[in-house]
């Protein structure tokens, strides 16, 4: 009888040291989780309250942070031939919108704080993969989603600093988009290994 009480008594401290260790195991895991939550709250909150949006808004993440003095700056004279493949159907968490399409917005806005005219952007979007719902008419995107796209007032603004829209037409048959899906301002492409070929050949510089 004495051995057995010793024995729950052994026990019962192992299990309150156990389950010591464990909530110290995983409240500093909390505790940093939480912290990096609050420091990325704080760097967002510091970063919108000195963005600017020097030719287009699609978000926080779009604007750029003003910077004095800089010694290297880009010749405005040149052409900016750019060229962005989008593949995927990321939302942006901020804004709503296709985190790929605000990060498009962001690079034009870096372009012209940089002292590069609007006028010498010429950004062109090859879209296919998953990223062709971001492109879709309201229609569409309600039948699939239930509600309206959000990206619509982007791309719009996209257009008109210059952007040229491409799909690819091998896409569009897996995921299942027709060209009456996708908006007007569209070209379609038998492929976009073509496109992404063929415009770094004219001088584009491919993004990603």
């Amino acid at each position: 009888m004495k051995n057995t009480i010793t024995c729950l008594i052994v026990g019962f401290i192992s299990i309150i040291g156990y389950s010591q260790d464990k909530k110290e195991a995983i409240e500093p895991k909390d505790s940093l989780k939480m912290t990096q939550q609050w420091d990325m709250e704080a760097m967002i909150a510091k970063f919108k309250a000195v963005a600017t949006y020097p030719v287009v808004e699609a978000g926080p993440f779009s604007g750029i942070v003003p910077v004095e003095e800089v010694t290297e700056i880009p010749d405005p004279n040149l052409d900016y031939k750019l060229m962005f493949e989008l593949t995927k159907d990321k939302t942006d968490s901020l804004s709503g919108m296709n985190a790929d399409l605000v990060e498009i917005a962001r690079v034009l806005n870096l372009h012209v704080a940089s002292g590069i005219p609007k006028e010498k952007l010429f950004p062109v979007i090859v879209v296919h993969g998953p990223a062709l719902n971001a492109f879709t008419t309201d229609v569409f995107y309600n039948e699939k989603f239930k509600k309206d796209n959000p990206n619509l007032k982007l791309i719009q603004d996209l257009e008109a600093l210059g952007a040229k829209y491409i799909a690819c037409a091998q896409a569009m048959f897996f995921f299942d988009v027709n060209k009456e899906s996708l908006l007007p301002n569209f070209k379609v492409s038998l492929t976009a290994q073509t496109v992404l070929s063929s415009y770094q050949m004219k001088g584009y510089v491919k993004y990603w």
